[in-house]
Order: C-alpha cells, then structure tokens, then sequence
C-alpha cells in the first residue's frame, strides 16, 4: 500500500501533533504512538500498488512548480463504524483543485487507487485518533470541542509514504520521497 500525503508547515505540524499529545495523556488515544514516525497529513491518494520509481519520478516533476497552500482546520469530525476522530479543513475551491488536478495527472495509475481518495468521494482529513469506542469518540470530541483552536498553516510539501509492516501494535510506513511546494 502507498499513500500521497500533504504534509504541513512546522507550526502547524506541531499543532496536531500536540493534540495527538493531549489525547494519549487524557488515555483516550494512543495514536501518536501507532505509528512509527507519524506526521499529521492529509491524505490526497492512496493505492493498492505501485510502480515506485515511475510514481517518484511524475511526482517529482508533477510539483516542481506547484505552490504551497494555505489550510485551516475548524472542524472536527468522525468517519462512521470507524471509531476516527480527525479534523477536518475548510473545503477551499484551491483544495479541490489541488486534490483534483493531482488525480487528473495522475490518473494512468489510477487502476490502483482506493475510490475513497478520488475526486468526488474524497473527504480530506487530518486523523487524530483511530479505532476508538464509542466512550472513548465521545471524550475524544468533547476534549477537542473544549480546546476551541482553529490551526491555520500551510500544506508544503507533498509525500509518498509506503506500508511496510502492520502486523504488530506499531505500524511501519515510512515516507519514501517528499517533494517540498513553492512559497
């Protein structure tokens, strides 16, 4: 499995991962610690399978020109039957197009790609827990909703990040290639 991710700006990054902080102190979540070397991100696509270096090498000059973009998440959300707590961004009409004109270039590798992160299905969040029971979705939410911070940053640089081990207590999905945007 392969994913492309939009990675954030330091402070924005840190931001999140603060959140991910508060929730395991608050034994909610222990999502910070599920996977190794996790960055917030938000997901663009993800895919069954890949041609890596073929994948690398579009990716590399698809964004070399591409410029970073403003984000700003003022809004909490929940997938159903997943127990994912996540904060979702201001849908932007540049969003959009950033997501769809990837998937639009990208679209000969698109036979591998999971539907969810395709354009008119995508729903783009940055996950702060996951598996959660219902008690623990509910405290989750609460503990957001009572810190009442919007975070606004920068999407600046976009990654390739590729499953390597999910069969222990830590997930191992290192980021293979990243691509820094224009200012």
């Amino acid at each position: 499995m392969y994913w492309v991710i939009a990675l954030f700006d330091e402070k924005t990054e840190e931001g999140i991962k603060g959140i991910w902080k508060e929730l395991t102190i608050k034994n909610i979540s222990y999502y910070e610690e599920e996977i190794n070397d996790a960055r917030p991100h938000i997901t663009i696509g993800s895919y069954t399978d890949l041609d890596k270096e073929a994948y690398i090498n579009a990716l590399d000059k698809y964004y070399e020109h591409k410029n970073s973009i403003g984000v700003t998440f003022n809004t909490v959300g929940s997938f159903l039957n997943f127990g994912t707590l996540f904060l979702s961004p201001t849908v932007t009409r540049e969003l959009l197009d950033f997501h769809s004109t990837h998937h639009d270039h990208f679209q000969s590798f698109n036979e591998a790609a999971n539907p969810l992160y395709l354009p008119d299905s995508w729903i783009p969040h940055c996950t702060l827990a996951n598996k959660l029971s219902p008690q623990k979705l509910a405290e989750g939410f609460e503990h957001c909703l009572e810190r009442g911070d919007m975070i606004k940053g920068e999407i600046t640089d976009i990654a390739l990040i590729e499953l390597v081990d999910d069969t222990t207590d830590c997930v191992e999905a290192p980021i293979i290639f990243t691509k820094t945007l224009k200012n």
